[in-house]
């Protein structure tokens, strides 16, 4: 092979790999049903925005099932156009006393999203739910299953990994629990402002935007040597001609 021919090869590769890998930041971030925040201290009031990502395949969703993990009591779903809402509720064991002083005999396990018109799976969505984090789980990642349902067959999101494990296929999305502060009691789900605890709509889940943006400065990285290589390559050729 031509030595002057070589370089060029070698940077041609390099802009190749920049190109995918930074192709790949967009997909990787779309990838699985995330939560934003991840982190909310205990006993706080917050809304979780869950980002719905493709369907099942190429079948459009056409419902969502969000179960509730233990301790959290009241969930108040926020109105989505594009579906009707219900609520699955649970008796109690025994009944309790909120952080209000209210006498509580029945929980929210489940709430259901049932799509208007099917939600096509090269189109996202963001379902929202206001609710207070358990005061005793500080320290505790919570997860927040979600079964997917589509047209054509279904996926739950429902596995969690162990410690020190590799992600699952299908991860659950998870909330990690810190330790409570002052500021972070004294609301109603009614009171947490959009200010507060603003969702972008159009914001990729946190978890997948690490892998997201790890990609994107890889492939930025690569292709920028690249352009390194590919300059160094049109000199060499042009002092030997």
């Amino acid at each position: 092979m031509n030595s002057n021919i070589r370089p060029a090869l070698a940077a041609a590769a390099a802009l190749g790999a920049g190109t995918i890998l930074a192709l790949a930041a967009p997909l990787a971030a779309n990838a699985h049903v995330g939560v934003d925040p991840t982190e909310t201290a205990a006993g706080a009031y917050t809304v979780l925005g869950f980002g719905i990502p493709h369907g099942c395949g190429e079948s459009p969703t056409t419902k969502l099932t969000f179960t509730m993990p233990d301790g959290i009591d009241r969930v108040t779903p926020t109105v989505n156009s594009n579906w009707s809402i219900e609520k699955v509720v649970q008796q109690l064991d025994e009944p309790k006393t909120d952080s209000h002083g209210a006498n509580i005999t029945e929980r929210v396990a489940q709430v259901v999203y049932t799509a208007v018109t099917p939600l096509p799976s090269d189109l996202r969505d963001v379902i929202e739910l206001s609710l207070q984090l358990p005061e005793d789980a500080a320290g505790e990642t919570l997860a927040f299953p979600v079964l997917q349902e589509c047209t054509d067959g279904s996926t739950d999101w429902s596995e969690v990994a162990e410690n020190g494990a590799a992600e699952p296929e299908h991860p659950a999305p998870t909330v990690t629990v810190t330790e409570a502060s002052g500021a972070d009691h004294g609301h109603t789900p009614a009171e947490v402002t959009t200010e507060e605890h603003a969702v972008e709509p159009t914001a990729s889940a946190p978890a997948d935007d690490t892998l997201a943006r790890g990609l994107g400065i890889g492939g930025l990285v690569v292709g920028a040597v690249g352009v390194v290589l590919a300059v160094m390559a049109r000199r060499s050729v042009a002092k030997r001609s």
